[in-house]
């Protein structure tokens, strides 16, 4: 806990949690992107530094995102959709501080809750996924891509077919076992896609795209002033409001080990049950403090566990996750059942500095979000131009190259076009980040099959083999069974409409 405290990983993680707070409070921005944008600033640092930094900023803007739905009634990440149910009407009633309070205590407590889950959780999943060889190894790095290619998009087999375009992506260089050349159309791919400008192409570049688009409009909502509200009360009804706490920051903590699920699934799953359990479901979507506290919990006790898969069997448990593995990698370090074993100090730092930060984001939530919410409103040329700048500034830097430039531009520019067609950009790059984990794993998987067994017999035989497999099918299919039902009772609302309008 001491190496958090050194000035230099001190000043990072505050300014990591304050720029996270005002970067989540500003819409278009997700914590996805704000992390992806931030990991260029960190090739100077120590790996426990840039990951500091990078934990910082995920679990401030998680936090901050419920500023702009309280305030503005616009969710600043996806996470916080289920924040502004009741977050705003407490706002338009002239409850705007205690609704921002609740919500920040809330976020505190379920964060918390959540990071202790990942400091016990995690040392003994990696003591089992010690057990893993080449062929579990692969077998993962396909979970991981079908998982959040299955979950992650407006359809699974879109998400599907965005991990294999990511997959492909990773195949692009030269082999590493032969030294062939693989699909080098330009000279700027000649050494491969590099992680790091892929991630903030894919991530921001449709974002600015779409802000450009808007032109100089202001967003149209009102910023709700924010009154004065005793803090005490707040802490007082956040614990009196135990029901609510308790099942916010329960759910959040179980999907957020559910690699794939992400925050969005968490604040919305813990509202609907707080609301079902609640003897006042009626004063739900009234402005009911219950409300904000079950989702605000939720959503930030997600973030702790969504990065035990990820430390542990290098799978992301949330698309930020993903971009986190991004910036491990970046740093030389590769998560997994040897990562407490070879880098017990970044381990730790990182995982307690995420403990420290909880709490600094509550103290600093409760002053900047006045400030926040009014950065929300800057114009969106202006904002896309700031963050243009930034995705250009980041992408240079990683190898002082305009060929990693030209790599963010087109991948970014077809990223925006793909998702106007239902495409996601988090299998795409999980797909891009797995890709040469599975075929190293594959070639050796190979020649060790080729010296032992057959092929046949070393992949698809063995308790975990069979056991991963049947995940990755499962996931399909239960994504695919999910999709056909809603499309079923889509069709049957839209017949009820029909014949009432003919009626």
């Amino acid at each position: 806990m001491g190496d958090v405290f050194t000035p230099i990983n001190f000043g990072l993680l505050l300014i990591g949690t304050i720029g996270g707070l005002i970067l989540g409070a500003t819409p278009g921005l997700s914590p996805t992107m704000a992390v992806a944008l931030l990991i260029p600033f960190t090739f100077r640092l120590e790996p426990a530094q840039g990951l500091i930094l990078l934990g910082a900023a995920y679990t401030s803007t998680v936090a901050g995102g419920a500023v702009s739905a309280i305030l503005l009634k616009i969710p600043g990440a996806p996470a916080n959709i289920a924040t502004t149910l009741d977050g705003h009407t407490m706002a338009q009633k002239g409850q705007g501080a205690r609704a921002l309070q609740l919500s920040f205590l809330a976020s505190a407590v379920g964060g918390v809750f959540g990071v202790l889950l990942l400091i016990f959780l995690t040392p003994v999943l990696a003591q089992w996924a010690l057990a893993f060889g080449p062929s579990h190894l692969f077998w993962l790095a396909i979970l991981g891509v079908t998982i959040i290619g299955s979950l992650d998009s407006s359809s699974v087999v879109k998400g599907l077919l965005s991990g294999c375009i990511g997959l492909w992506l990773a195949t692009i260089g030269f082999d590493d076992i032969m030294g062939a050349q693989r699909f080098i159309f330009h000279d700027a791919v000649a050494g491969g896609i590099n992680v790091i400008p892929a991630l903030i192409g894919l991530f921001a570049i449709p974002q600015v795209i779409t802000m450009f688009a808007k032109g100089r409009k202001r967003l149209d909502a009102e910023v709700i002033a924010v009154e004065k509200h005793p803090i005490g009360q707040a802490v007082g009804e956040v614990f009196r409001r135990k029901r609510a706490l308790s099942i916010g920051t329960i759910t959040g903590s179980i999907i957020g080990l559910i690699p794939g699920v992400g925050g969005q699934i968490a604040g919305l799953v813990a509202y609907d049950q707080t609301k079902k359990t609640s003897p006042e479901r009626e004063k739900f979507g009234t402005g009911h403090s219950e409300g904000v506290i079950a989702a605000e919990s939720a959503n930030n006790a997600m973030v702790g566990p969504s990065l035990v898969p990820l430390l542990t069997l290098s799978i992301p448990g949330s698309p930020t996750a993903a971009v986190l593995l991004g910036g491990l990698l970046i740093h030389g370090i590769f998560p997994g059942s040897d990562l407490f074993d070879n880098y017990p100090d970044v381990a730790w730092t990182f995982i307690n500095s995420m403990l420290i930060g909880q709490i600094l984001m509550c103290i600093f939530g409760l002053y900047v979000a006045g400030l926040a919410a009014r950065v929300a409103q800057v114009p969106n040329a202006v904002m896309a131009a700031v963050v243009l700048g930034l995705a250009l500034f980041g992408s240079y830097s990683v190898q002082n190259s305009m060929g990693d430039v030209y790599v963010m531009m087109a991948l970014g520019t077809g990223m925006y076009f793909l998702e106007r067609f239902g495409f996601s950009a988090a299998p795409l790059v999980l797909g891009l980040i797995l890709g040469p984990i599975a075929e190293a794993n594959f070639i050796q998987g190979s020649m060790i099959a080729n010296a032992t067994s057959s092929m046949g017999e070393y992949f698809f035989s063995g308790t975990l083999n069979l056991v991963l497999i049947g995940i990755v099918v499962a996931s399909i299919g239960y994504s695919l069974w999910m999709e056909l039902r809603d499309k079923r009772y889509t069709t049957k609302d839209d017949a009820v409409l029909k014949e009432e309008s003919l009626s």
